[in-house]
């Protein structure tokens, strides 16, 4: 990751996309308002922050010194939805559009150029949003994982056919060393790379529901310490409580955005 974006970039140790191909390498927040953001996951996760090249709107978040999220405050302005979006290693990121559209998915933005690499945005077939990031890598791909999320998890209409549909276009499962390799264990879709697990698919959600939570959607796993303690500080900053347990809550920030923080015990 470099100093000065919100993107996956460089780092001293370079890193390419390509060596962890198919897993995902990032995750950015597009939010309203950069100050209450940045507030509420400091009070929430205690992150620090940086800023980027590409303008006032943008941060970088810091977990114990490591880069962890991107945070861009664009929605209004863009029109964009609040929302965490996790970010896939790619080949090449003109492949994986062209496979996605043929697939039935859709492209929002890109692909375009961000030295040192090239980003897009999609949507898949059922509508969850998610990117795709071809170049250089956080320096230290492990490290960035134990920084920040878990894992991922999609939560959409049907976990199998969307393992058909992600594994055709980042190539899951495939001969290539490096590939993510797909697991089905007890009706759900578990994804490892390096022997990790980096993602999970379930099947349950309703594309016509009236509550966008239970929408097909990438839902971001944050790892913490105390899981009680992030949802007192959630409701305190503004944000609120979807469910709970002793080892995950679900959350929503301030600005509207959903995630969940898991207890690193669990994890």
């Amino acid at each position: 990751m470099n100093k000065d974006t919100t993107l996956p970039r460089g780092a001293a140790e370079v890193v390419s996309s390509s060596c962890v191909f198919g897993a995902p390498c990032w995750v950015s927040l597009t939010s309203r308002d950069l100050e209450a953001t940045e507030s509420f996951y400091t009070a929430v996760l205690g992150w620090r922050w940086r800023p980027a090249k590409l303008g006032d709107r943008f941060r970088v978040a810091l977990a114990g010194g490591t880069p962890v999220a991107g945070i861009a405050a664009v929605a209004t302005m863009w029109q964009m939805a609040v929302a965490w979006t996790p970010y896939f290693a790619v080949r090449s990121a003109d492949e994986v559009v062209a496979r996605a559209q043929e697939r039935g998915g859709t492209a929002a933005v890109g692909p375009i150029s961000l030295p040192p690499g090239r980003a897009a945005l999609l949507a898949d077939r059922d509508g969850a949003t998610f990117g795709i990031w071809e170049g250089e890598l956080v320096g230290n791909w492990e490290n960035w994982r134990r920084s920040a999320p878990t894992f991922i998890r999609l939560h959409t209409r049907d976990a199998f056919d969307a393992a058909i549909f992600y594994g055709e276009i980042l190539d899951w499962a495939t001969d290539r060393p490096g590939s993510v390799e797909v697991h089905y264990e007890g009706g759900e879709v578990v994804l490892r790379s390096r022997g990790e697990v980096v993602a999970r698919i379930e099947s349950g959600a309703l594309g016509s529901a009236p509550d966008p939570t239970i929408r097909p959607h990438w839902q971001v796993h944050f790892a913490v310490p105390d899981v009680a303690a992030c949802t007192r500080a959630a409701e305190k900053n503004g944000g609120s409580v979807l469910s709970e347990s002793a080892e995950d809550a679900v959350l929503r920030d301030a600005d509207g955005a959903q995630f969940t923080v898991t207890s690193r015990r669990a994890g």
